[in-house]
């Protein structure tokens, strides 16, 4: 039996992805590369019949300018950096997505990195954007260590830091009282007659903070300390169940739970259902974060609403008004907060 032996494929000896470069462009354009350069940087000074062949080439072409290149000849980037705790909990994301609106429409661009709830997690990422040289770093809260407050004040790049406040600030603060938070929320729920209260909350530098002012509250309104229950941030909705029947099992007359975030406060809610505890009759349920789920829930959470875009566009201007080095009426912008009353309370 004869065989047949298959064609060799044929060798490629050259990379099929040839980058395509501003002389390129000029050259399909019928310009100069100096006038490409020139449509590119400051086309209001170029003929508008030039600047839309010169655009149309850059089409057909596919050409992309070299952003490192003109960050060098400027010393500006264009780029901003976020530091986020996490991009997987929806908490940050209408922040995130009116600062990515707000920097576009001024020019800029943002990347984000993502720090987890450790010290350590944000001191490397922070040592890494700033070896990048952003034009300005925004960050999420004001608690940072030592090392990663002398790299950032060192560096000289701009910082608006947010989801936080404090009257030390690194440079630009746009955030709310975690303090006043807990404060607040335990107020409200000794105002309904809630006699014994708890927290469930993630293990984070804030939602401590929070339970701190609340539970200090509610001593200083005649209520015995209130118990606590802390999971490991970021927290999920199987937490809230779960330790709701941790807790209960504990201390079954406890009559309102403040959760560190509406998805524990979800997980809270589906258990009091499954263990046919009658929300708000015998549990009183207050969540953070005011989510979009958050008012479709039988009964509606009862919720803290932080006003997510407005941080992310105030971010947006201020930390672009540094870059530039205009001036700002204020650097520490408190957009305070709403506790949005619903059926679980």
């Amino acid at each position: 039996m004869s065989r047949t032996r298959p064609n060799p494929l044929p060798v490629q000896t050259q990379s099929p992805h040839i980058r395509v470069t501003l002389k390129d462009v000029a050259s399909v354009a019928g310009v100069s590369a100096m006038t490409v350069s020139r449509v590119l940087n400051a086309p209001d000074s170029i003929p508008a019949g030039t600047v839309a062949k010169v655009r149309a080439a850059i089409a057909s072409t596919g050409y992309v300018p070299n952003s490192a290149a003109q960050a060098l000849r400027s010393s500006k980037s264009r780029l901003i950096a976020a530091v986020l705790p996490t991009l997987t909990g929806p908490i940050f994301l209408d922040t995130i997505g009116a600062l990515t609106a707000g920097l576009a429409k001024r020019g800029y661009q943002l990347m984000v990195g993502q720090s987890g709830y450790s010290a350590t997690g944000e001191d490397q990422l922070i040592t890494d954007i700033i070896s990048r040289r952003p034009d300005g770093i925004v960050l999420t809260g004001v608690v940072h260590t030592d090392e990663g407050r002398r790299r950032l004040l060192a560096s000289g790049i701009p910082i608006v830091e947010t989801w936080d406040l404090t009257a030390d600030p690194l440079d630009v603060l746009v955030g709310f009282s975690h303090e006043a938070v807990g404060r607040e929320v335990s107020r409200f729920l000794v105002g309904k007659g809630r006699k014994k209260l708890a927290l469930i909350g993630a293990d984070d530098v804030r939602s401590k903070r929070r339970w701190a002012s609340f539970a200090k509250s509610a001593r200083a309104l005649g209520l015995s300390a209130p118990v606590a229950r802390f999971v490991t941030a970021p927290a999920m909705l199987g937490d809230g169940r779960q330790t709701l029947r941790a807790l209960l099992a504990e201390h079954p007359d406890v009559d309102a739970i403040f959760c560190s975030s509406d998805a524990l406060a979800l997980g809270v809610l589906i258990e009091a259902r499954a263990q046919g505890i009658d929300v708000p009759g015998q549990l009183a349920v207050v969540g953070f974060g005011d989510l979009n789920f958050s008012a479709q829930l039988d009964p509606a959470l009862t919720t803290v609403r932080i006003d997510g875009p407005r941080i992310g566009e105030l971010a947006a201007h201020c930390i672009v008004s540094r870059a530039l080095g205009q001036p700002l009426e204020e650097r520490i912008i408190d957009v305070g907060f709403t506790i949005v009353e619903r059926a679980s309370t």
